[in-house]
């Protein structure tokens, strides 16, 4: 279990708001591609990559050795061009930053919208702060302490927690719950996990988005089994817990980062808008 967090709420505030502006600036460049011809290759593990991936996690990269000097970094695209995952100086115990430049890739080659630029601090395990942007959508999240939520930003803006608004989960209706699942990854293991909790609408999404439908109190659960990343969820993560949310292993035991034993490979997890409910353990 992750050791409980040093960082006053205070300082995670702030360096949420600090990951937004990140953001905002790398969501310039994937705009830039997006609207362009752009032509998509495939990395080594066959996933699609494009210019966008590339050039905005350099601008994600530069920033954060600026402003969060002495963090470790574990980003999306250095590891596929490396080949390798780093070990040594990732632990799920002290602090790490994790980094995808564009979550949802599929989303933005079929320019679908609901792709996402990902950053979030680890502490100890614990996603303590983070952003998702959606430049497409001009949708932005950022959560540390608290979650906020300004639509209608354009990338480049300089986010202000005074421009947004703060978002909350919401109690789980006793009409029964309503459920976002993945746009691209619905399989029979998640629709039978479904069937036990009186799911009343489910909705489907790309990205980390749907850690934010969460969050903002339009959906009650998600619940992934496929495979991910850590530097897919850790953003999403910090944002909904952030909210009053909580994410698990489907044990209900808490979901946690920096898993160098396991490649940062996540296990399947159960994103919740409050505590897990009855019936997991």
């Amino acid at each position: 279990m992750a050791e409980q967090n040093a960082t006053p709420s205070s300082e995670t505030a702030r360096i949420a708001l600090l990951l937004a502006d990140i953001c905002s600036l790398a969501g310039v460049t994937v705009m830039d591609v997006y609207n362009s011809d752009f032509e998509t290759r495939s990395k080594a593990d066959l996933s699609p990559v494009s210019d966008a991936d590339e050039r905005a996690e350099a601008i994600i990269l530069e920033r954060l050795t600026r402003d969060l000097p002495g963090i470790p970094v574990l980003a999306e695209e250095a590891v596929a061009a490396a080949g390798s995952l780093p070990t040594g100086e990732f632990t799920v115990d002290g602090m790490m930053l994790l980094v995808d430049p564009v979550d949802g890739t599929k989303e933005f080659i079929q320019r679908r919208g609901d792709f996402t630029v990902n950053i979030a601090l680890v502490e100890n395990g614990s996603a303590i702060a983070g952003c998702v942007f959606a430049p497409a959508r001009r949708e932005m999240y950022f959560g540390g302490g608290r979650s906020y939520a300004n639509r209608g930003f354009e990338a480049g803006s300089r986010p202000e927690a005074s421009d947004a608004y703060e978002i909350r989960t919401r109690p789980y209706p006793k009409a029964g719950l309503t459920a976002v699942t993945s746009s691209s990854h619905l399989d029979a293991q998640t629709l039978a996990f479904l069937g036990q909790y009186g799911v009343l609408e489910r909705t489907a999404i790309g990205s980390s988005l749907k850690f934010c439908l969460v969050a903002s109190g339009v959906a009650d659960i998600y619940p992934r089994f496929g495979p991910t990343m850590e530097w897919d969820t850790a953003a999403g993560q910090a944002v909904l817990e952030a909210a009053g949310g909580f994410v698990s292993h489907p044990d209900g035991t808490p979901f946690t980062f920096g898993h160098v034993e396991r490649g940062f490979l996540n296990p399947p997890f159960i994103a919740w808008g409050g505590r897990p409910l009855p019936g997991l353990r």
